[in-house]
């Protein structure tokens, strides 16, 4: 699933948000979307198979992933937990000149940080650690520790050199992002309504034909097998908080069959949606 993820990370005025993603979290398969913020990905147990854009990693316990702004990404784990922060480099005001032309860079496209980071260097990883930990348990002057650890962690990148310049042309130098983007964008404003093959294709500026192959060399799914996850995506955050029936929730998410919508979730989830709701409530 590709769509344009537009959400509130943490605050208004401090826009970073940490989580924490098990077999029993909605979006234990991250979808593949994008957004304007940077990602940082590490590996507490297990594998996750990552893809950004067009190259893919094997990511394995302690080791550290990097999203930059706008990079289409998705994730398969296998048998994994794995942290998540996503924050906005706007909630690192720089006064140094130095330091914000670095962040600046970043912002425009100019800078991007090293992927994917197999051996981190013990001074990063003590920096990783020391952010996710902050995050991870809130207290009057976390924000501070937060920041603090921030800094560290971009002043020990800039120092070992884990970025490269793009010249602001990499991502628009790829002509299949775009179209991925486009239909990803489609599917999250239709998910509730019938969609057909020919609809997703027509979003991609494609023939059908043509499409399914393109997208599922692109996503590692076909476009309906990408659609019934986005739906059961949807579904499941809904049966968390909403008091809607499942009946309700499997026609708000595009279902119109209601035992087909519990097989497949089912298969997915691996229980029904009555069980994945009490299972929450315990």
């Amino acid at each position: 699933m590709i769509y344009n993820e537009l959400k509130q990370r943490g605050t208004a005025d401090f826009p970073i948000e940490l989580y924490q993603i098990d077999r029993d979290h909605t979006r234990y398969e991250m979808a593949a979307h994008w957004h304007g913020e940077l990602e940082i990905i590490r590996v507490l147990r297990g594998v996750l198979h990552v893809k950004l854009n067009n190259n893919a990693y094997t990511v394995r316990a302690n080791e550290i992933v990097f999203v930059n702004p706008e990079t289409v990404h998705q994730a398969t784990p296998e048998d994994c937990d794995y942290e998540c922060i996503v924050f906005h480099p706007d909630c690192l005001p720089a006064p140094v000149q130095g330091a914000n032309y670095f962040i600046e860079c970043l912002k425009n496209h100019e800078y991007a940080l090293i992927e994917h980071i197999k051996q981190p260097l013990p001074v990063l990883a003590e920096a990783v650690e020391a952010l996710f930990g902050a995050l991870a348990q809130p207290s009057s002057g976390y924000k501070f520790k937060v920041i603090g650890a921030l800094y560290q962690l971009f002043g020990v990148l800039v120092d070992a050199h884990m970025y490269r310049q793009t010249g602001g042309a990499e991502i628009a130098a790829d002509k299949d992002v775009p179209k991925l983007r486009a239909v990803l964008a489609f599917i999250r404003g239709h998910y509730d309504s019938a969609i057909t093959l020919g609809d997703m294709a027509a979003a991609a500026g494609m023939s059908s034909k043509y499409f399914c192959y393109f997208f599922k060399g692109m996503t590692g799914k076909t476009p309906v097998e990408y659609l019934t996850l986005y739906r059961i995506e949807k579904a499941s955050g809904k049966l968390l908080r909403s008091d809607l029936s499942v009946t309700a929730i499997a026609y708000a998410c595009g279902f119109n069959d209601l035992s087909y919508f519990i097989k497949t979730f089912k298969q997915i989830k691996g229980i029904t949606p009555a069980q994945y709701r009490k299972a929450s409530q315990r």
